[in-house]
């Protein structure tokens, strides 16, 4: 059979790698009409890099992002409350987390699939499944066949809503801006990520790759996001370390990502029939622990084993739920807290809060870091 795969993200290239390899013929539609350089970046996880690596595509990333040696949660004056090294990691899996910009991640995993078919411009209007496959047609007007079709095409996921209409969207009523700018942090902080929280919002320091950095920021609102979506950004951050703000007002206007921050409901099933679905069009999840991409790229390698060892789709469908469901859920579950917990906006709670990560043991954390980098499969 062949398995085509609508979206062609980081979930659905690297599925697509992945049966390339194993010997699966694999086509890719896109709703998008061209890729372009988006400004933002993304920190591929000891988890993912496991994946890369068996993909044989490990040593390509490290030597294209800045690997991380150090992540840290500072206060809004970027003084440390809790950090991690990852030397302790980096030695257990001889792996690095790496920092890199979302289009030199894309462009690697294209290069990748020059035999791949690949259609652009084709966004899912309609899905129907029958005994012979499944009936696409696209906002285009044209139309095709699958004998198999994968959603990765994110948390508005059109196969989604063709499967399961009743899914809904969960707002986390934050406003998350995005940018990638110029800026040499040193030696000192090159390897080093920051996350700054100060009462109800924060703010993302990520250096990735040739002395650039990827921003983010992050604000809550109370009733309606319209009031942040198109104001300067800088004046929300006045009280942050002045290395905030000459991050914002380096980075041109019109080259700021602009998003509101939301998952999904946790899906009790990921197939449905012919169809399943993969990345953050089945669990999508907020930002918080940088773990959206992450998972998507597990749930890639995960899909495209259980195709290849099962005897049948259905099968196939129903090993990868059930190795890859019950850890993208507990992503989705802490992200959602750590997000509440960034944002406490009460003086009092923020000074309790402050206090008490500085006095939590690294030990804690890596803990943590540890059910998160491992893959039980």
């Amino acid at each position: 059979m062949k398995v085509t795969i609508i979206g062609a993200g980081i979930g659905g290239l690297t599925l697509a790698i992945a049966l390339q390899q194993k010997g699966i013929e694999v086509e890719i539609f896109e709703a998008t009409p061209e890729f372009k350089k988006v400004g933002a970046g993304i920190a591929l996880a000891i988890n993912a890099m496991q994946v890369y690596q068996r993909l044989g595509l490990a040593q390509e990333l490290e030597a294209s992002g800045n690997c991380l040696d150090t992540m840290a949660i500072t206060d809004a004056a970027l003084n440390i409350l809790a950090e991690n090294g990852m030397a302790y990691f980096k030695s257990h899996y001889s792996l690095n987390n790496v920092a890199i910009h979302r289009a030199t991640l894309h462009r690697i995993l294209l290069a990748q699939l020059p035999k791949v078919p690949l259609h652009l411009n084709k966004k899912l209007k309609t899905l129907k499944e029958h005994k012979e496959g499944v009936d696409l047609e696209f906002w285009d007007g044209t139309t095709h066949r699958a004998d198999l079709v994968i959603g990765a095409d994110g948390i508005h996921s059109g196969v989604r809503q063709a499967i399961f209409p009743k899914i809904q969207e969960r707002m986390a009523k934050q406003v998350c801006w995005r940018g990638v700018v110029s800026h040499d942090l040193g030696d000192e902080k090159r390897n080093l990520m920051r996350e700054a929280w100060g009462g109800d919002r924060r703010f993302g320091i990520v250096p990735i790759e040739d002395k650039q950095i990827y921003w983010f920021a992050c604000i809550s609102y109370q009733n309606n996001a319209d009031e942040f979506t198109n104001t300067d950004i800088a004046p929300l951050f006045s009280k942050f370390a002045p290395l905030v703000q000459e991050l914002i007002k380096k980075t041109p206007k019109d080259k700021i990502i602009t998003a509101e921050l939301s998952d999904l409901e946790i899906l009790k099933t990921w197939h449905k029939g012919r169809v399943c679905l993969v990345g953050d069009a089945a669990h999508a999840t907020t930002p918080n622990m940088g773990q959206g991409a992450n998972q998507a790229i597990e749930s890639a390698w995960v899909l495209a084993d259980c195709l290849t060892s099962q005897k049948d789709y259905t099968n196939a469908f129903d090993a990868y739920q059930k190795i890859r469901q019950n850890k993208a859920s507990q992503i989705i579950k802490t992200s959602w807290q750590i997000g509440k917990l960034a944002h406490v906006k009460n003086p009092l709670l923020v000074t309790f809060r402050n206090a008490a990560m500085r006095m939590t043991p690294e030990s804690v954390g890596r803990k943590q870091l540890e059910k998160i980098f491992e893959l039980d499969y």
